[in-house]
């Protein structure tokens, strides 16, 4: 993994954090990253982590919002 990828931006919605999460655990778990790769693999995964745990923040309270006007 190249430091240009690990510097990408974030993915942008929820299902492209979630493949991009899914692809560096694949990676990792395979042993295919020398230590240096995994570190940075390891960083770029925690912050599509952060999208994903935004996404379903957002998701959750606009959900509730949506039941209490309806109740």
């Amino acid at each position: 993994m190249s430091k240009k990828s690990t510097s990408a931006a974030l993915p942008s919605s929820f299902e492209e954090a979630m493949a991009e999460l899914e692809q560096l655990v694949a990676r990792m778990e395979a042993g295919e990253l020398p230590l240096e790769a995994s570190v940075a693999a390891y960083k770029r995964g925690f912050r599509a982590g952060q999208v994903l745990r935004r996404a379903t923040r957002k998701s959750r309270q606009s959900g509730q919002g949506t039941g209490r006007r309806h109740a």
